[in-house]
């Protein structure tokens, strides 16, 4: 989809830019949350 078409597309439904922005911030925070759970394993 070019970018063209995804603008037009978000200014004829602006509640889908509120859902992808909630996305983001959802994806942003779980990359955080499953970073700091991360486990070293050292070798023999």
């Amino acid at each position: 989809m070019a970018d063209t078409d995804m603008t037009s597309y978000l200014v004829e439904n602006p509640r889908m830019m509120g859902v992808l922005f909630a996305m983001l911030l959802l994806l942003s925070q779980a990359g955080s949350a499953m970073g700091g759970f991360a486990v070293a394993c050292y070798g023999p």
